[in-house]
């Protein structure tokens, strides 16, 4: 595969499908592969950290009933050493379950049943939300008391230190910065890190609000950089 510009040849993404249902990573494994993604599969967790140390894909699809150990288990291992983008495939169907997967650093939620072309357009924004961008002409470095944010080279620190953010922690944060002191909609945040398709799902919002005040704020429970409108959207003050 050659690269837009005609040159280079870009590595074919790989996908890692963690799921016990033979059928389900049967036909995973199918459409992913005509479509020229590369694809390891694992049947249950231990088999599934064991290939992403050692194939490092670029996109992880789990299944949260494994069984050998939770779903949000093996989020938790991977999001040890790896902001590697991690798509829940997953038949609970709960808000806090949901919440759980998120908060433990998944990066999307997909209920069972689903649609092939729904799963295939939420595995492919999830690859490009941790692609990098090319640097423009409004890159900036953006510098409150407590941390500073790096536009151009995708870094933010804090007390002297980089701030690990996984690749929508990110998004996010660049979405709120690039509107500084401008209310930025829960549907506008939700299209733009998550994709055109979302709109409603304002529980992924709290969760990585969440995150970002946790990594970011010196009182998290008071936010003075992070503002929320409640039932409107969010706000970066520096």
């Amino acid at each position: 595969m050659l690269s837009p510009t005609g040159g280079t040849p870009q590595a074919p993404t790989r996908v890692l499908v963690i799921d016990d249902e033979p059928q389900i990573v049967r036909a995973l494994v199918i459409n992913l592969k005509a479509r020229k993604y590369e694809v390891d599969a694992a049947h249950d967790g231990a088999t599934a950290l064991e290939l992403a140390a050692t194939r490092h894909p670029d996109v992880v699809v789990l299944d949260l009933g494994l069984p050998d150990m939770d779903g949000v288990e093996v989020i938790r291992g991977l999001r040890g050493w790896t902001r590697v983008p991690i798509l829940v495939l997953s038949a609970r169907h709960s808000s806090d379950e949901k919440v759980e997967a998120l908060d433990a650093g998944a990066d999307d939620y997909v209920t069972k049943p689903f649609g092939m072309d729904e799963l295939l357009a939420r595995l492919r924004a999830a690859v490009r939300r941790a692609e990098p961008t090319g640097g423009g002409e409004d890159d900036v470095m953006v510098a409150t008391e407590e941390f500073t944010v790096d536009l151009a080279a995708k870094k933010v620190n804090r007390d002297g230190r980089d701030v690990r953010l996984t690749p929508t922690e990110w998004h996010l944060l660049e979405v709120l910065v690039r509107n500084t002191g401008r209310l930025v909609s829960q549907k506008q945040l939700l299209q733009e890190v998550w994709g055109p398709s979302y709109g409603t799902e304002t529980n992924y919002l709290r969760v990585y609000m969440a995150q970002l005040r946790r990594k970011l704020e010196a009182d998290p429970s008071h936010p003075r950089h992070f503002v929320t409108e409640p039932g409107m959207g969010y706000r970066f003050e520096k």
